[in-house]
């Protein structure tokens, strides 16, 4: 062996990601979001349970999104000097015994209770999965860590969702709940032995929410998520019943699997180019939507558009949480943490509105309504896409600094 061999330095070793831990965070996103959304593909099964209507069967998403956007700042304030890991499991457990709870409840209003409480078990989880997701990750690779930690979201509706509703029609729908309790339990279990914890914030550190509120980017992105989440929830909180109306509500398990499997491909995409092309992404996501709600409204009564206006919608939609988290996160910089919270408070009273809207609206004007709303709405959030290029959504995001750079 020659002097100049012993004398080479050694390659720097590539820092990986840590992988078990985020797939630990990415289940409990997925349990997060399978929750939220698993009365839309069981609520016929539901309504008749309970012996209410459609639109009063619908507020079991608004109130679960009432009890996030309520109850998400306080509790992230009360807990936000804890140690992060404890107040996450606290959030896993809140999801046991709630969907325990909807799985054994005769009465409609018990119901809604268990669905506040998952709301807030659903707060707390939101508030820490991005900051848990950029200190898990090494320096510069915090963006890949948040998108394998989102990804349980398309998961969640291409796999979950379908899933849950394929039990509640086999099975019933309360089976279905007491399956979600029972991922929440192995979640807690697995986030125990992989997820190590991290201190909570000093006080003296933290950003007021009025101050990160009005940072420059902020306001823009905080527009977009109100309303492009109010359009999402109007037509999928009552995609059952959209369903249900023309002819294929024997089909909605294999609809939802047909957007969640869309939903997949779109964060997988959005992994790939959310460095440099958060901006194109996030107006193509808005056109691909509109266009996607457009189409299912004028082609409704055909089976086969309706298959492909959903895969769509899926496609467009798929990447957008990760984008417009990240998009917060960048525009309010060292305030991420404070800006999340708010995200999370906007993000849910905007799918309480929407669940809202939704069903005054199947009541009133029928379930083309639905679809339609969701193209007009889309109208402003690819206007405030578009134009807001400066500070929350910019041409190019600069590649991240390398260590020792």
């Amino acid at each position: 062996m020659s002097e100049t061999t012993l004398s080479r330095p050694a390659a720097p070793r590539r820092e990986r990601l840590p992988l078990s831990g985020l797939l630990a965070l990415s289940t409990a996103v997925f349990i997060t979001v399978i929750t939220e959304s698993l009365p839309a593909g069981l609520l016929p099964g539901m309504r008749a349970s309970l012996g209410v209507g459609e639109a009063a069967m619908g507020q079991a998403v608004t109130v679960y999104a009432i009890g996030t956007a309520l109850t998400v700042i306080p509790l992230s304030a009360l807990t936000m000097g804890w140690g992060r890991k404890p107040v996450l499991l606290m959030a896993m457990a809140g999801f046991v015994a709630a969907n325990t709870v909807t799985a054994v409840s005769q009465d409609y209003a018990l119901t809604m209770g268990a669905r506040f409480v998952a709301g807030m078990a659903a707060g707390l989880s939101w508030a820490l999965m991005v900051g848990y997701a950029r200190r898990l990750a090494p320096k510069g690779m915090e963006g890949k860590a948040i998108a394998i930690v989102m990804a349980g979201i398309p998961l969640a509706l291409a796999l979950g969702v379908p899933a849950g509703t394929f039990i509640g029609g086999a099975l019933g729908w309360r089976e279905s709940f007491g399956v979600m309790s029972g991922l929440a339990v192995l979640s807690i279990v697995w986030i125990t032995l992989v997820v190590p914890d991290f201190p909570g914030q000093r006080a003296e550190s933290r950003t007021p929410v009025l101050r990160a509120a009005v940072i420059p980017g902020v306001p823009a992105v905080l527009v977009v998520i109100a309303v492009y989440v109010i359009a999402y929830n109007v037509l999928y909180t009552y995609i059952a019943a959209f369903l249900e109306r023309f002819g294929m509500g024997g089909s909605v398990d294999r609809v939802l699997l047909v957007f969640g499997v869309a939903s997949i491909a779109s964060i997988w995409i959005t992994g790939a180019h959310i460095d440099r092309r958060l901006r194109h992404l996030t107006i193509a996501g808005a056109v691909l939507t509109g266009a996607a709600a457009a189409a299912l409204a004028v082609f409704a009564e055909v089976p086969a558009l309706v298959y492909v206006a959903v895969g769509l919608w899926g496609l467009g939609h798929g990447g957008v949480p990760t984008l417009l988290q990240t998009a917060a996160g960048q525009a309010g910089a060292k305030a991420a943490d404070t800006v999340q919270a708010l995200v999370v408070t906007l993000w849910n009273a905007a799918t309480a509105a929407g669940g809202a809207l939704g069903g005054l609206l199947l009541v009133r004007f029928g379930p083309l309504s639905l679809a339609w709303t969701v193209a007009a709405l889309g109208v402003p959030v690819l206007l405030v896409a578009v134009l807001a290029r400066r500070h929350a959504f910019p041409a190019q995001r600069r590649p991240a600094p390398q260590d020792g750079a």
